[in-house]
């Protein structure tokens, strides 16, 4: 008897599951520390100015009955932030769209989503991490001066967040419901979770509520609310030598990132995805993007504070 195999026809082929995968995605974070946006903005411009008014100083000298008080000049400054455009753009033809086995509209269009969230996390991360009030890491027991003297035992210790939360304490940065609120990297949160001693992050948990240990949440820890995100910064050739990983834990009070946007042609806060017009003469090419006409920008240095550390599982 003659069988037909499957080797003897050409009707065999390879199945495709036509849902598409991405790579892994972290979560946008940054922008949410924007609490400072224009409220009354007066025209379209380059720029958006933020005034601020210097408090008076303290009246303690007690007033001579028959002499009048001598009247003090107010002052002010102010923090300008300068709206730049950014945006990116994905371009499909026709040949493209012809032989897929998938939507691959739907694809470019989720890519452009994502891209445009990424990328402004990314800008906001740069504004961030250039502000200029630095601890190093270590506890206090060390001595680095700069991001260049920050040697690969300078990891981020308990006692470093103490020193953050009573830095801005006097400085009069407000909280976020009572909290300062920090973006921590996974490896930097691995050396404060694991260091040991009645003062540390550990311990409270181990005697009290053991629950985080087993989740391995940081929560909050000494007035400060920790969001725990690979975005945080890291320079890979930042502390010693070039060779020690540098870390930026930043810790934040209201008021501490002020953002602006355009106000005309349909901008707004948020980068919006766009369809560009078919403009070949076949109409094979599909543009699809996204466009964003704004900035970021410190809005008190006094209320932001950047913990630069190496840690235990830099380069791993």
């Amino acid at each position: 008897m003659a069988y037909t195999q499957q080797s003897s026809l050409s009707v065999d082929q390879a199945a495709f599951d036509q849902i598409a995968y991405f790579a892994l995605r972290s979560e946008m974070l940054f922008d949410a520390a924007a609490d400072v946006q224009p409220v009354a903005q007066s025209m379209p411009g380059t720029s958006v100015s933020f005034t601020i008014f210097s408090e008076l100083a303290d009246a303690i000298t007690p007033l001579t009955e028959t002499v009048d008080v001598t009247a003090v000049a107010m002052a002010d400054s102010q923090v300008s932030v300068t709206l730049t455009e950014y945006g990116n753009a994905i371009n499909t033809t026709a040949k493209l769209r012809g032989t897929s086995f998938l939507d691959v509209d739907t694809v470019a269009a989720n890519l452009i989503g994502y891209n445009a969230g990424s990328s402004m996390d990314t800008v906001v991360a740069n504004v961030l991490k250039a502000a200029t009030n630095v601890i190093y890491g270590g506890g206090g027991a060390t001595t680095p001066t700069s991001n260049a003297t920050v040697e690969s035992s300078d990891i981020l210790e308990a006692n470093d967040i103490r020193i953050a939360t009573a830095q801005l304490r006097k400085s009069n940065a407000q909280t976020f419901n009572g909290m300062y609120m920090a973006f921590i990297h996974p490896d930097v949160s691995y050396d404060l979770r694991r260091e040991t001693g009645a003062a540390s992050w550990r311990d409270p948990h181990v005697y009290s509520n053991i629950g985080p240990i087993y989740s391995g949440e940081i929560g909050a820890f000494e007035a400060v609310r920790f969001v725990e995100t690979p975005r945080a910064p890291l320079d890979l050739t930042g502390g010693s030598a070039s060779t020690v990983d540098l870390y930026q834990t930043i810790i934040m009070g209201r008021q501490s990132l002020a953002k602006a946007h355009s106000i005309v042609d349909g901008n707004g806060a948020y980068p919006s995805v766009r369809r560009g017009p078919v403009i070949d003469s076949l109409s094979r090419f599909n543009p699809i993007g996204w466009y964003w006409l704004g900035g970021y920008g410190i809005f008190r240095q006094a209320a932001i504070r950047l913990i630069n550390s190496s840690s235990s599982l830099g380069g791993a």
